[in-house]
């Protein structure tokens, strides 16, 4: 397949192949992370109809065999997968750094996940759950790394091939996420859950495949530990893992033993870490007695855009859950008289994206030729009075199911679609300005600080779940939204105290 995607360089000695243009190294990473972002959205698209499956939450006439979980612990548990799997990229890019380097970590990485979907194909509560955790481990450490070997292609920062190739890999990225709902959706939850389950397993060992026989096109740079671990670290860190490992052995073995063990003792304390780490890592860097004043500032200005991230994500992710419950209960499932499996509305995203992107891209660029481009803080507005829209939007069709109606499919492609039109407001934007706001000292850490507004959007979802609050109420919902258009209008009130504290970063 990439050979076929390839052509002479006109840089080049003639023999030499490029793909697009770019070194022939994209083409390995972008067929990696094509196959695994394959196999992650397609399990994510069963994760919360196989969690409720046979249960009383589930759609009438859905297929059996699942967890017959509540709707309220099913989006605690994938809110709190989700959030783990972003939590886990600060440590994947450390081991990347510090241990195995880029290319053995997404080695490793590989076949992490590729395991953790294979446990996803056994029947049973054990395996789903211990392949929840390894495919949360291998992401993290995959995520943070693939796009760290995606720059190791080009000469340096300055390489005019560099923002192409990364938005070529981005493509990678949502023709996975786009094609996985439609054929590991379609076959795990109209069929068979743990075959479902397996394509995704199949997914990822063809990734893995491709990575392996590809590894000879990347960069040498890839196979680098950057800043390796002297003996003395290594030893610090092993017995650090080793005490943390037994106390929660320990501790988790006395409950089980006095028969008190259920799951929440396990998804309370991995909400609360998702919500608290994050606040801990900020705080960390904030007080860093070696950041200047001006980077002092900008820290102080980000913090603004990290909590209005945190609102967004808490919406937008949303739509895995409970829009996805939403899509199989209360929503048409044809047109035209043709069905579909709900699992197909997680490929509008991925969709929209592809569609939207290239627009959104020359619209910036046309505004800012006419030194009309709303600066970044106005954009974050933006994204999150967008996002706030699409669950005011959402209170519509709710309203019309009631108890037992379905409504158009219409509702839920539009709000899909409101969706990622402030996802393309917010989400480029927030990792261009996470680069620009990064202080010296924290230059590599601070995308995986980024990643963690997702950490803490998805944790809070999580805990309201937790408490028992469902997040399909007309209520909640309003209270959503209502809170991500008052966090974007107090952002753009308060625009140019914020840009005050980020300097000269616009």
């Amino acid at each position: 397949m990439a050979s076929s995607l390839t052509k002479d360089s006109a840089s080049t000695t003639g023999s030499e192949k490029t793909f697009f243009g770019h070194p022939r190294g994209l083409a390995t990473l972008f067929m990696t992370e094509m196959w695994e972002r394959f196999s992650y959205y397609g399990m994510r698209a069963l994760l919360v109809y196989y969690l409720v499956s046979g249960g009383a939450d589930a759609a009438t006439g859905a297929q059996g065999g699942g967890l017959a979980m509540r709707a309220t612990t099913a989006t605690a548990i994938y809110s709190v997968y989700v959030s783990m799997v972003y939590l886990m990229a600060m440590p994947g890019g450390w081991f990347g750094d510090r241990v195995w380097g880029a290319r053995k970590t997404v080695t490793i990485a590989g076949f992490v996940i590729m395991s953790g979907h294979l446990a996803l194909a056994l029947p049973g509560q054990a395996p789903f759950f211990l392949g929840l955790i390894l495919v949360a481990i291998g992401s993290g450490l995959l995520k943070a790394n693939i796009s760290t070997m995606v720059g190791h292609l080009y000469n340096g920062a300055d390489d005019p091939r560099r923002d192409g190739g990364f938005t070529v890999f981005y493509m990678g990225i949502n023709l996975g996420a786009f094609a996985a709902p439609l054929v590991i959706g379609t076959v795990g939850k109209e069929h068979n859950w743990h075959l479902g389950f397996a394509l995704a397993a199949l997914g990822m060992a063809l990734g893995l495949a491709q990575f392996l026989l590809g590894t000879k096109h990347l960069s040498p740079k890839s196979s680098v530990v950057p800043n390796p671990l002297s003996a003395t670290e290594r030893k610090g860190v092993l017995t650090k893992i080793a005490i943390a490992v037994a106390a929660i052995a320990v501790f988790y073995g006395a409950v089980v033993a006095m028969g008190a063990y259920t799951l929440n003792w396990a998804l309370v304390p991995l909400t609360l870490a998702g919500l608290l780490i994050p606040i801990a890592v900020l705080v960390r860097i904030k007080r860093d007695k070696d950041l200047s004043k001006p980077e002092q500032s900008k820290m102080n200005g980000y913090i603004w855009l990290f909590v209005a991230a945190a609102v967004f994500w808490m919406i937008y992710d949303q739509g895995g859950s409970t829009l996805s419950l939403f899509a199989d209960s209360k929503t048409v499932d044809n047109v035209g008289g043709i069905h579909f499996s709900a699992t197909w509305y997680q490929s509008l995203n991925p969709l929209f994206v592809m569609a939207l992107a290239p627009v959104f891209a020359w619209l910036w660029v046309w505004l800012a030729r006419k030194n009309q481009e709303p600066n970044t803080i106005v954009k974050f507005a933006m994204g999150l009075v967008i996002i706030g829209a699409s669950f005011f939007v959402f209170i519509v069709p709710m309203s019309m199911a009631g108890d037992s109606g379905k409504v158009s499919p219409m509702w839920l492609v539009s709000i899909y679609m409101i969706q990622t039109i402030g996802e393309l407001c917010l989400s480029p934007v927030g990792l261009s300005v996470t680069t620009k706001m990064a202080p010296q000292k924290y230059a590599s850490q601070m995308m995986g600080v980024w990643f963690l507004a997702v950490t803490a959007g998805d944790c809070f979802t999580g805990l309201l779940s937790l408490a028992g609050v469902s997040l399909d109420g007309i209520g909640i919902i309003t209270m959503e939204a209502s809170m991500a258009a008052v966090a974007g209008l107090a952002i753009y009130m308060y625009r140019k105290k914020v840009q005050e504290l980020m300097g000269g970063v616009h």
